[in-house]
């Protein structure tokens, strides 16, 4: 049985250790409610736009060929992994780290036999994975958190589509959590380029919408279709950032209550220790007295 200094040292070390989760809890919780209305926001305008593109680009009368649409075999290839730049925030990085994993060595494992397949590492987390395995990076957008904007997300999304045209890479792939709630993030593995219409954009048909063209729709094509694809390459990384805080608001609660009851069995045991230490102290006073008694 341990002793009560040692018990109660771990008392001690497991309150302030729970004071730190618990404070690590509201400070996520701020954030998040921070992240969260810029993800809520932004949905709204990029499900828009993206709608607005497919049925322009589908209406049939456009006399352009879009180059970021352009379907190569595939032989390179870009995969963009987004982490945090912080742990404690449960299996939000590991999942991520791991689903990437799983399109290298099954759905693209030629491609990595062939040394093609680049990654692309936002957040601490994925740059220090990928770095300590020699894998093959590219970019230094780690620190995209620090300040996160859509004129910094702008510059790594151009990064990707540039060596997309110029077919340094035939496909650009995005694996981050998408925001659901505080206790829910789901994994996504997005293709970014070549551009594919959405799952609902597959299953509807194309709006004959009656839009009004300035200066022409090939010029507003031509403009507005870059504008999509870093748009929603930043929607990526607003899901991914109000997922961070989601995770770790969920990780630092979980390890508040188990603190809690680590608290209560540790106090548990002090009580006990402190209670056979008074009945051994008690039952040496009665043999010492009979022992005298009887001399």
């Amino acid at each position: 049985m341990p002793s009560l200094k040692e018990v109660k040292s771990r008392i001690a070390s497991v309150s302030s250790t729970q004071q730190i989760t618990k404070a690590m809890k509201m400070v996520a919780a701020a954030k998040l409610r921070k992240a969260q209305n810029h993800i809520i926001q932004m949905r709204p305008y990029s499900k828009k736009l993206s709608d607005i593109l497919f049925n322009v680009s589908t209406g049939g009368d456009v006399d352009m060929v879009n180059p970021y649409a352009e379907d190569r075999p595939v032989k390179r290839v870009l995969l963009v992994a987004i982490t945090s730049d912080k742990g404690l925030c449960g299996p939000f990085n590991s999942n991520v780290i791991k689903t990437t994993n799983q399109l290298i060595d099954h759905e693209f494992s030629e491609v990595r036999d062939a040394d093609n397949l680049i990654i692309m590492p936002i957040g601490k987390r994925a740059l220090e994975y990928y770095r300590r395995r020699k894998a093959r990076l590219i970019g230094d957008y780690a620190k995209l958190f620090v300040d996160l904007s859509f004129e910094q997300a702008r510059i790594a999304a151009e990064h990707a589509m540039n060596e997309f045209l110029e077919e340094k890479f035939d496909r650009v792939i995005l694996v981050y959590n998408e925001f659901k709630n505080v206790a829910t993030q789901v994994l996504r593995a997005e293709q970014l380029l070549p551009m594919i219409p959405s799952d609902d954009q597959q299953q509807q048909e194309v709006v004959a919408a009656d839009y009004i063209y300035e200066p022409s729709k090939t010029e507003i094509l031509e403009d507005l279709i870059p504008k999509s694809i870093k748009l929603k390459f930043y929607t990526a990384l607003l899901e991914s950032h109000a997922s961070e805080h989601g995770a770790r608001m969920t990780a630092m609660d979980k390890a508040t209550e188990n603190a809690g009851e680590l608290l209560r069995d540790l106090r548990l045991t002090y009580n006990r220790t402190r209670q056979a230490a008074i009945t051994k102290e008690i039952l040496e006073i009665v043999a010492g007295a009979e022992a005298l008694s009887g001399n």
